[in-house]
């Protein structure tokens, strides 16, 4: 795969501005790479597998309420 061109790269950045919200996460030291690594064994990306740790507690909490 090549890389992407800057117009390309310019168009995927008004996209991703425009569709996404962005959110920084600090964690202790290690934990990335335990997160990762689970996610993997769970066949997703990182950053599905948070969103789907959000979505279920925000289920689980509305459940209990």
């Amino acid at each position: 795969m090549s890389p992407a061109s800057k117009a390309q790269q310019k168009a995927v950045n008004k996209y991703m501005k425009s569709n996404y919200d962005r959110v920084n996460l600090v964690m202790p030291k290690g934990k990335k790479d335990i997160i990762q690594a689970h996610a993997a064994q769970q066949g997703e990306s990182v950053n599905a597998y948070i969103n789907r740790a959000i979505d279920e507690a925000m289920q689980r909490d509305d459940s209990a309420t």
